[in-house]
């Protein structure tokens, strides 16, 4: 184990995470909140003087094998998020250490679920930190520390496939920083279509900044109590169409960007995403029409359209509360919540791709009960899978199914309802943020005990770095010589 690159790599990202606390400490002085403020800036100056100090010095091995690469990536994302929580201990909005850990770790592996009751009273330098994390978590934050600073390109490629969503992660160019340059360039392009339309729609200039943020980073934080529900149709219909955006793997915006919509459309997993994302709405607006939640045919697809987008992107945000809804509605929302977004987005769960894998790979294996000497390749966009992919999308989803039931048999010591229980369970391995009962649109994570919240921030960060980076650090094996 290269212990020389792993802590020079993590001071380097104390100094990336004192450049992003600049952003909330202008917000604190627009809005003349000096006190807060000043925490932001106290910070600053700490975070960038330790970690100049300690990344002052180059290791000199700077080789960086899968190993290193998965113990980086979930040491990173855990001292992130102890760092990224310290602000809100600081302003006095969450003064439980515990609790602002779960905000921060729930914002930045863009879950949304929150232990906050009500958050109209915080301040807009907080919400804006607050909501900040999601866009910072979407893309990825080694991701964004490749894009920014040099680095041993030989190596890289193991941090991005670490932190990167998905079962496989290429580089779009030979090399890895000019691949994490055009993800975040289409990353921060994308979000700045979304904040000029949300103005033109209406919404202040503020609630434009932040809600794309976590519509970008499919997060789900509110800078209000009323949700997306105060906000208009249009307004609600540009977050619908940016939510399935950024649930798309973004290797089809690198092909349409490069005059290449032949292989952008391609893409199976795409296909499935939308065709899926569609059904699901209509079957879901013709459920809650019949059962008279809405009286208009329209306005009830809207609404189940917002709320399957909202969830299959593992975002999170809500126009209406669906846990009033009917039984039928409410299970094809748990069902597509599991599945999540595509690979290569910003969205969370399982992966479409994955899902494809496991279903073609299932139908060969009873094709060869049938046919013992017949040769059958899962195919996905015309090309064969080849079988360690296979093998490691099968792994995956044994370790998913593990870590699931253990957490959920860990939760229910808090001896809340079942489906509180379980859906706060999914809702977080998945990044989704809402779930069900306690913890549906309308509530949030504030009962649960110290126990439990541990163990859901443990899921959240599993499921945002896909599981193994976090069991791979955990293995003792892993840091052995």
């Amino acid at each position: 184990m290269n212990y020389g690159m792993i802590r020079y790599t993590l001071f380097r990202l104390m100094r990336i995470m004192a450049a992003l606390l600049i952003l909330p400490f202008v917000v604190g002085l627009i809005y003349k909140e000096y006190d807060s403020a000043e925490t932001f800036f106290i910070l600053i100056l700490v975070m960038f003087i330790v970690g100049y100090l300690g990344s002052f010095k180059k290791p000199a091995n700077q080789v960086l094998y899968a190993k290193e690469g998965f113990a980086i990536t979930a040491v990173a994302w855990v001292v992130m998020s102890m760092l990224g929580a310290i602000p809100f201990v600081l302003t006095g909005t969450i003064p439980n250490y515990i609790d602002a850990l779960f905000e921060t770790i729930s914002g930045f592996t863009t879950t949304g679920g929150s232990i906050l009751t009500s958050v109209d009273g915080v301040e807009k330098s907080v919400q804006f930190w607050r909501t900040f994390t999601h866009w910072i978590g979407g893309m990825g934050v080694l991701v964004f520390l490749l894009a920014v600073v040099r680095n041993s390109d030989g190596y890289s490629i193991h941090l991005m496939r670490a932190e990167s969503p998905g079962p496989v992660v290429g580089k779009f160019v030979p090399k890895v920083k000019d691949t994490a340059k055009i993800l975040y360039l289409i990353y921060l392009g994308i979000t700045l279509v979304e904040m000029a339309l949300l103005k033109i729609s209406g919404l202040p200039l503020y609630d434009a900044i932040t809600i794309s943020f976590s519509t970008v980073g499919t997060g789900g934080f509110a800078v209000n109590d009323a949700g997306m529900g105060n906000y208009s149709t249009v307004s609600q219909a540009i977050i619908i169409v940016f939510m399935a955006l950024c649930g798309v793997n973004f290797t089809v915006y690198y092909f349409l960007l490069n005059r290449k919509p032949k292989e952008a459309f391609a893409i199976e997993e795409v296909k499935y995403y939308f065709g899926t994302m569609l059904v699901a709405a209509g079957l879901i607006a013709v459920n809650i029409y019949r059962a008279g939640i809405l009286d208009s045919a329209q306005m009830c697809f809207h609404h189940a359209l917002f709320s399957v987008t909202s969830v299959m992107t593992t975002t999170g945000f809500g126009t209406l509360d669906f846990d009033k809804w009917p039984t039928f509605s409410k299970m094809i929302l748990c069902i597509l919540s599991l599945t999540g977004a595509c690979a290569g987005s910003t969205g969370g769960g399982f992966k479409f791709s994955r899902v494809l894998i496991i279903v073609r790979n299932a139908r060969n294996e009873l094709n060869y009960i049938v046919h013992p000497k017949a040769v059958k390749r899962v195919y996905m966009d015309k090309h064969t899978v080849d079988g360690t992919t296979v093998k490691s999308v099968t792994a995956y989803l044994g370790i998913y199914v593990i870590t699931f039931i253990v957490s959920t048999i860990i939760v229910a010591l808090d001896n809340f309802d079942f489906q509180t229980t379980v859906t706060s369970v999914a809702a977080t391995l998945n990044n989704i943020g809402p779930g069900l009962g306690m913890v549906g649109p309308a509530g949030n994570y504030s009962e649960f005990s110290v126990l439990s919240k541990l163990v859901l921030m443990f899921d959240m960060l599993a499921g945002r770095l896909e599981l193994l980076p976090l069991f791979v650090v955990i293995k003792p094996k892993t840091w052995r010589k």
